[in-house]
């Protein structure tokens, strides 16, 4: 596949890339390991200090780097400037305060020999990121700035569609001062990955995208002996109980739905709605599609956005139109918008849906939203947790010790309660089941690629009285 930008707002063609050659990865993954030889040396107060700076940078260009998901991706502006260039501004902020006490050896209790233990926390490397397009700039953001902090350096293959974001992000690196090799982005198709994950130099592989992706990536990664870590996507439910403040419930719902038109992995997908208030949850949610409505991406004001291209928008149709064919109840939207340019679709509701039906079973990665009608609490469990993902949840409930024992019982790496599904720099983020395995963000996310080290220090005296009385033992 080509490496270009086509503007979803406009489907044309903005600018095309050539993609680096086998010649030019074996460069990189060289660089990278010179660098990291020197970075894992670097004092951790000057790694902070350099994330800091970066922060400074995302903040002092904010607008520039805004605009560029906009062309690549079709988000909104407004969206791109909070939730791609400010909260990753927050993650290296929160990193460069926090990172010294993190990369902190850990000492254990004293044992009967005395002296001491202790855990030290090492960098093991090279790590290549394999990152989707959704969250062009965030995304690249959890998984880099804890892993640089922690003294690795980072090869970063972003998604064919927005190779202009990770461009942006290297030159960011650099404007910051970080030297030559710490965060390099190469510009490769998904077949060319294996070339760097099969590299002695790598040393580890952190991939956010679809299943059959991470499959691949987790087989060649466990071939070659690489820890990886994967966040492979959910079909996350939200879950209104027959107490919930319903215009509230609403509301958090469009949100948690509709915000990057849909285009989140741990968006929700699934709402899971008591009998009592399910016709008004229904009515509310269906009314208030008349406010999504489509325009300029650049402008504050449009509230809808396109998705990410033609061949998204046409699978997700795909999908919606199965579902009908196999008695899905289309309540709303299940349509493109012929009437503008790009790749724009409607606002959808599908009802209705049974375990007989393939979308039951799978992500709409787009602005469509399962609904589903539960008796009690013990039901709306049972199907949350009937899915192959497990990422993240939410719960609406007036009662928040009735919430708390039904978010107990959700099998998902986060559970939301009466809020959307949010990310924050100290809040580890991740899933179980196919959405994957490890975490990012917080003290968690710096883990992940670390070698921790156990240093056991034993004074000399104790170790000679025991020789001598294992020695007496032996001897009678």
């Amino acid at each position: 596949m080509p490496i270009q930008t086509l503007n979803p707002y406009t489907n044309k063609v903005e600018q095309v890339f050539e993609p680096h050659t086998s010649e030019q990865i074996d460069t990189v993954i060289s660089t990278a390991h010179n660098a990291h030889l020197s970075w894992k040396n670097t004092p951790i107060a000057r790694r902070c200090e350099l994330v800091s700076k970066l922060a400074n940078v995302l903040r002092d260009e904010a607008d520039r780097w805004a605009r560029i998901p906009v062309i690549e991706m079709g988000k909104l502006y407004r969206e791109s400037l909070d939730w791609e260039v400010d909260i990753c501004a927050q993650i290296c902020e929160y990193y460069a305060k926090n990172g010294k006490k993190f990369m902190a050896p850990d000492t254990l209790k004293r044992s009967l020999l005395s002296g001491s233990t202790v855990v030290e926390k090492h960098p093991i490397g090279v790590l290549f990121g394999i990152m989707p397009w959704n969250y062009p700039y965030y995304q690249i953001f959890r998984f880099a700035i804890p892993n640089v902090i922690a003294g690795n350096t980072i090869i970063l293959k972003h998604a064919s569609n927005v190779p202009q974001c990770g461009m942006a992000v290297e030159e960011m690196f650099k404007k910051a001062g970080f030297p030559e090799g710490v965060y390099t982005n190469v510009l490769v198709s998904g077949s060319k990955a294996a070339q760097l994950i099969e590299h002695p130099h790598v040393k580890g592989v952190s991939l956010t995208g679809s299943e059959a992706a991470g499959a691949k990536v987790a087989e060649l990664a466990g071939k070659h002996l690489k820890k990886v870590v994967m966040e492979l996507g959910g079909n996350d439910p939200f879950i209104v109980l027959d107490d919930a403040d319903i215009d509230y419930a609403v509301e958090l719902g469009l949100l948690g739905r509709f915000f990057n038109t849909g285009q989140t992995c741990i968006a929700s997908k699934r709402f899971i709605i008591h009998e009592k208030v399910y016709d008004e949850f229904l009515t509310k949610f269906k009314a208030a599609f008349a406010y999504f409505q489509p325009g300029d991406p650049m402008e504050y004001k449009t509230m809808y956005a396109p998705m990410s291209s033609m061949a998204e928008l046409d699978y997700l149709h795909q999908l919606v139109t199965k579902a009908q064919e196999q008695g899905a109840t289309l309540e709303a939207g299940g349509n493109r918008m012929p009437d503008l340019e790009g790749a724009w679709y409607a606002p959808t509701i599908l009802a209705n849906v049974t375990p007989d039906m393939d979308v039951y079973h799978q992500e709409l990665f787009g602005p469509v939203a399962v609904f589903h009608k539960v008796a009690n609490d013990q039901e709306a469990i049972a199907l949350a947790n009937d899915s192959e993902y497990g990422l993240s949840s939410v719960v609406m409930s007036k009662d928040n010790k009735r919430a708390d024992s039904v978010a107990q019982q959700l099998e998902a790496g986060m559970t939301f309660v009466n809020c959307p599904s949010i990310t924050e720099p100290e809040t580890p983020f991740g899933g179980i089941k196919n959405s994957g395995y490890g975490r990012e963000l917080g003290q968690m996310g710096l883990d992940e690629f670390i070698n921790r080290k156990t240093v056991r220090k034993i004074p000399v005296w104790a170790f000679k009285m025991l020789l001598k009385k294992q020695k007496k033992a032996l001897m009678g």
